[in-house]
């Protein structure tokens, strides 16, 4: 701990420009500005008061906090942001898939290095989110040796960091609204991941009130507009079924190996409708391949990618149940002759992996996102015109999936029975998915004319 004598008490500060009236007690320690916002003028002027009796007993004030030793340790008894973070993440550590545990941490690297008291020496900030991401952030089994930056700059974190009740202050909340609002780079975030980090914050404070450390959740009483984020399919990326053949036509072609293993796969997100992920764990056990006819798949498991530090194995792929389902629940999905036949001639070709998986590399492992973004963007250039290449059709392998949903509700299935085979539900199925396929506007459109004719 820094301390100083070196105190100057200002003034009290009455805000009538926002929405509550605000009262900031304001003084400097050792030459830095402090502030600390009141509801009232009288916890101010309270406040104001334990300050000035501090200095004239002729107490150290500590630079970091600005407050004098005696109330430094009255608010020492409680968690930091810090360690109450590590101890939220590790708490639903067993319980959460990889993915979770990332977008946890993610925001945690955000969090953590903005709500900090201003202590000297502060390490950069990749050094401070390198120490969270490869350290503090991850079981104590599972952390490899510091290097002497990331024990300096983790000391640091553990000096400076707030303490968990300081966030029912208003003024520190928005510190951390502000710090999730744009990136490590400093730019504008965007709305998907703005989203993201503040439904963390907000769980991460239900978790405090569980225990005990609020008696509510101090983000409820925060007036700030989230961001409205994208939650439906842009209808520019929907492929329909000509160009959809046209572009797993041209997978095989790119590469020697890797476009004719991942064709099949490709063509299952779209004639089924599968999620990447699910398509990677797809077994031959799961498929019911009939010579003739339509065939029937039942999905067990998805093999998401994930960072290796997240996972349970250490691996950037692992099985695990589907998503938004129980564990060892299935889905069924009824497929058309022609991806039976794909799968089929698959097989035959490639045969399948000692877990019995369907589509593996040469050696049996798991393409990675990177391997089916590179395969894809090669057949887009194969299949589809320069000015459909720089357009956001099909931009994505998942936009296959979208394609499929969406040639479904427009054939006329009905929505029950697209949902459950698409893995979602109703709701959510209509406010993302009901959108019309590229190429269909001409007949909508001679459809309307038709009708105004009469």
């Amino acid at each position: 701990m820094n301390t100083t004598y070196d105190v100057k008490l200002g003034v009290i500060q009455h805000r009538t420009d926002r929405e509550t009236p605000t009262f900031i007690a304001r003084w400097r320690v050792a030459g830095k500005a402090k502030s600390k916002s009141f509801r009232t003028k009288g916890l101010a002027n309270a406040f104001m008061s334990d300050l000035r009796q501090a200095a004239k007993m002729g107490e150290e004030f500590d630079i970091a906090t600005g407050l004098p030793v005696s109330m430094l340790a009255a608010k020492s008894t409680g968690p930091t942001f810090l360690e109450f973070a590590q101890s939220y993440v590790l708490s639903r550590w067993s319980t959460s898939a990889a993915r979770t545990r990332e977008t946890d941490a993610y925001a945690l690297l955000t969090l953590v290095p903005a709500l900090v008291a201003d202590a000297p020496r502060r390490p950069k900030d990749d050094e401070l989110r390198e120490v969270l991401r490869t350290y503090a952030l991850i079981p104590e089994k599972r952390r490899p040796t510091p290097t002497d930056t990331q024990t300096a700059a983790l000391g640091w974190l553990e000096r400076a960091s707030l303490p968990l009740t300081e966030l029912k202050e208003p003024h520190v909340l928005r510190v951390a609204l502000s710090a999730i609002s744009v990136t490590f780079a400093g730019a504008p975030a965007g709305a998907n991941t703005v989203r993201r980090k503040r439904a963390v914050l907000h769980h991460l404070l239900e978790h405090a009130v569980e225990q005990k450390a609020f008696s509510s959740n101090p983000l409820d009483e925060i007036k700030w507009t989230v961001p409205k984020a994208v939650t439906v399919v842009d209808p520019r990326t929907v492929v329909n079924p000509a160009q959809a053949r046209q572009l797993l036509d041209a997978v095989p072609k790119v590469g020697r190996k890797r476009g004719p293993r991942l064709k099949a796969l490709f063509a299952c997100i779209y004639y089924a409708a599968l999620r990447p992920e699910e398509a990677a764990d797809l077994r031959l056990r799961n498929c019911n391949l009939p010579e003739t006819g339509w065939g029937l798949i039942v999905l067990e498991r998805a093999r998401p990618q994930a960072t290796k530090r997240w996972t349970d194995s250490g691996q950037t792929h692992e099985s695990r149940r589907l998503k938004h389902r129980a564990d060892k629940e299935t889905r069924e999905i009824p497929i058309p002759p022609i991806l039976v036949a794909m799968l089929r001639e698959h097989v035959a070709e490639f045969g399948t992996a000692e877990d019995g998986r369907i589509f593996s590399t040469g050696t049996g492992g798991t393409y990675s996102s990177s391997a089916h973004s590179y395969v894809w963007q090669e057949a887009r250039k194969l299949a589809l015109t320069p000015a459909q290449v720089a357009s956001s059709l099909a931009a994505r392998p998942y936009d296959l999936r979208h394609a499929a949903v969406s040639l479904w509700l427009n054939a006329g299935v009905p929505a029950p029975e697209v949902a459950k085979r698409a893995g979602h539900s109703v709701d959510v199925l209509l406010r993302v998915y009901a959108k019309c396929m590229d190429g269909q506007q001409e007949q909508i459109n001679g459809k309307i004319n038709a009708a105004l004719d009469i």
